[in-house]
């Protein structure tokens, strides 16, 4: 509910504010980073180790940016 809402103003803010678009790109980078997180801690359980925001960052792709991107609009 939180993330709808979210949205909702990040839209309001790229079409009325001329800051708008860094705003949204952060915004995708967020929800990017945060998805990935959440499947390297499931990998990182299964496998008993310890995941770094490093390892996670490193395995990012620009491909899955655009994705996240496509699926918040």
């Amino acid at each position: 509910m939180v993330w709808a809402w979210l949205r909702m103003v990040m839209m309001v803010a790229v079409v009325l504010l001329p800051g708008g678009f860094p705003l949204l790109l952060a915004y995708v980078a967020l929800r990017t980073l945060r998805s990935s997180w959440r499947r390297a801690q499931e990998e990182a359980q299964t496998r008993g180790r310890v995941v770094s925001l490093r390892d996670v960052v490193s395995t990012l792709h620009f491909k899955e940016l655009v994705r996240e991107a496509r699926a918040a609009l």
